[in-house]
């Protein structure tokens, strides 16, 4: 007795149907030895900000700082901020609780941090640079081992003015080399000219902390540091393609 054969209609479906059954698993295969995209909304990238009265809203309120303005700005999303800044505290410089920033990478900074901000400090003035500079080594080399996958960013201190305090210039040199030594990212506000042009809207009556204005111009400058230095933006970066 002949085998009876599928008419050539039916044929060509089971073979069209074996076909993408094979295609889905050669997929499924390519996609599981590459590393998956992480949905920031459900894994928010840590975000651990060290500084000083700069980044606590001091003199106006810790509502209005940048990092509490981040957690509410579309350039928070997908990050999970963690304000360790106090007020009068720096590299060497104890704060009101006594903190350094030092002492705020050890209490706050994490296996899961993913991206480490430090801001500041002129409340370094007093102290030798190169000393300053030690600090600042000790302390990010200290964030690094905390957290080895995290994106370091060192931020200067501010000048407000076209002619800086040669302290103030000098403490910013000792941290850009630290943060090179180290490997971080460095911003200098001073040779960027932060709130120079507007210091009058932007800092207040105290003629050293920022007004609302002022913390959300920080969030404007900062923030958009910690956005480049997500994994998500990363990962653009990776699969870029040469024009």
């Amino acid at each position: 007795m002949h085998p009876i054969l599928p008419d050539r209609a039916h044929r060509g479906r089971m073979i069209k149907a074996a076909t993408a059954a094979l295609l889905l698993v050669a997929a499924t295969s390519a996609l599981a030895g590459r590393p998956q995209p992480v949905d920031p909304a459900v894994h928010p990238t840590r975000v651990v900000v060290v500084g000083d009265s700069l980044s606590t809203g001091h003199g106006t309120s810790p509502e209005d700082a940048w990092p509490a303005l981040m957690r509410k700005d579309p350039l928070g999303a997908g990050f999970e901020l963690f304000n360790a800044a106090e007020n009068g505290s720096g590299y060497l410089s104890p704060g009101d609780y006594d903190g350094t920033f030092g002492t705020q990478v050890e209490d706050f900074v994490t296996p899961d941090t993913g991206v480490v901000v430090f801001f500041g400090s002129e409340n370094d003035l007093g102290y030798a640079a190169p000393d300053i500079g030690d600090a600042a080594l000790a302390a990010v080399t200290r964030a690094e081992e905390l957290a080895p996958a995290a994106k370091i960013i060192v931020v200067g201190p501010p000048s407000y003015t076209a002619t800086p305090d040669p302290a103030l210039v000098d403490i910013s040199t000792a941290l850009k080399s630290a943060a090179r030594e180290a490997g971080g990212e460095f911003v200098d506000p001073i040779e960027e000219g932060w709130i120079s042009d507007d210091f009058d809207d932007l800092i207040g009556p105290d003629g050293d902390h920022p007004t609302v204005a002022g913390q959300h111009y920080l969030l404007e400058h900062i923030g958009a540091r910690i956005d480049q230095a997500s994994p998500a933006a990363a990962g653009m970066q990776g699969h870029s393609q040469p024009q």
